[in-house]
């Protein structure tokens, strides 16, 4: 009877006295979020109860389980498992502790600054740190577990003496992907670009959508993906239309011909942009920049408080411009010349003028044969 009861009390009062201390803890983080609304932080530990039941079952079980008295031949197996479960679970409940730490901290400075430059500059910030985090818990947790087995601890000192020349190999071989790191915690913290920057990279018009410590992904106006490489932001020039303030400046031309009412259009310009939501109101223009012998180039100016607006701006401008043109000034469009150019005074069809002759000097005529 005592060895059904003994492995019976011990392996089911940790489960119980986990559920037990879980629940407690689960109901405590509960009230301290609905006390403090204001911040996000106990809900988000919330999320770390799982883990947290887990390491806290796999700490009483590795503690306990030698007086279970179960499995006695394989108890250091069944010990180094208990022990890699724990380890991993430790590593999974760091990660969700700081994730809960990081994103709370983010919304607090959010909330206090209005800046939109300044929010996505801490964004891109807050979100690099915790997946270096996540990347250094990772590690250290696989180390831990590699250093339960006897080999390994066994194999240290020779790993550690031979360290110098493993980092040359691994620096050499790894290049690329060093440089994309330390690249990636360049971005990060000396504010070259941020999440939701709207960006012009390669000739491709897009918003910063992810960034990691090794690439960076650009959605595109038509949700397509560009992932490119952290090092490329580093290393090349490219556009940033969010980096100071995010107001923009847009420009319209049109190819009209020289009949063109330009002083009626400005006042349309006027009228079309009073009408239009996403102009911001800050300035407007239109003048004549250009001109071949067939059209004359009109070039609108607009401006908007971003991107987004800007492109909104510059289409409803463009289409209720041709509209009114086509509608009340349909000669001012350009055509195609069909007529005979006009020819300088004294000449016809290009053939220079017959010289006057004195009738005088004419042959006499005789009749319809002229003898």
């Amino acid at each position: 009877m005592e060895n059904v009861l003994r492995p019976l009390i011990v392996l089911g009062g940790s489960v119980v006295l986990t559920l037990l201390i879980g629940w407690a803890v689960d109901i405590t983080l509960r009230r301290a979020d609905a006390r403090h609304g204001e911040t996000g932080l106990w809900g988000l530990l919330r999320r770390a109860r799982i883990p947290f039941q887990l390491v806290l079952c796999m700490a009483l079980l590795r503690g306990s389980y030698a007086q279970a008295q179960i499995a006695r031949d394989n108890s250091a197996g069944v010990g180094r498992i208990l022990s890699l479960i724990l380890i991993g679970s430790t590593a999974w409940l760091v990660v969700r502790i700081a994730a809960a730490i990081v994103e709370t901290s983010y919304s607090r400075y959010a909330n206090a600054h209005h800046d939109p430059a300044r929010v996505r500059r801490v964004r891109t910030q807050v979100t690099l740190i915790q997946r270096v985090v996540s990347a250094i818990v990772g590690v250290v947790a696989v180390a831990a577990m590699l250093l339960t087995f006897p080999a390994m601890r066994a194999a240290g000192a020779s790993l550690l003496a031979s360290a110098g020349i493993l980092g040359i190999v691994a620096g050499v071989a790894a290049q690329s992907t060093l440089a994309n790191m330390f690249a990636g915690l360049q971005i990060a913290f000396g504010d070259m670009v941020r999440l939701g920057d709207t960006v012009v990279v390669d000739g491709e018009w897009g918003t910063v959508d992810e960034i990691t410590l090794t690439f960076l992904t650009v959605r595109t106006w038509d949700d397509r993906r560009i992932t490119m490489p952290v090092s490329y932001f580093v290393s090349k020039p490219f556009e940033n239309w969010s980096r100071g303030s995010t107001q923009m400046t847009g420009i319209i031309f049109f190819q009209l011909d020289h009949s063109a009412p330009v002083e009626a259009m400005r006042e349309q310009l006027r009228d079309i942009l009073r009408a239009c939501p996403a102009w911001d109101g800050r300035d407007y223009g239109l003048a004549v920049t250009d001109s071949t012998p067939n059209t004359m180039e009109v070039r609108a100016l607009v401006t908007a408080k971003d991107a987004d607006d800007i492109w909104t701006v510059r289409v409803t401008v463009r289409e209720r411009m041709i509209r009114w043109l086509t509608e009340k000034h349909p000669y001012a469009l350009p055509r195609v010349n069909t007529a005979d150019a006009t020819l300088p005074p004294g000449h016809t069809n290009g053939t220079p003028p017959r010289p006057n002759r004195d009738r005088a000097t004419e042959p006499p005529r005789t009749g319809p044969g002229r003898g």
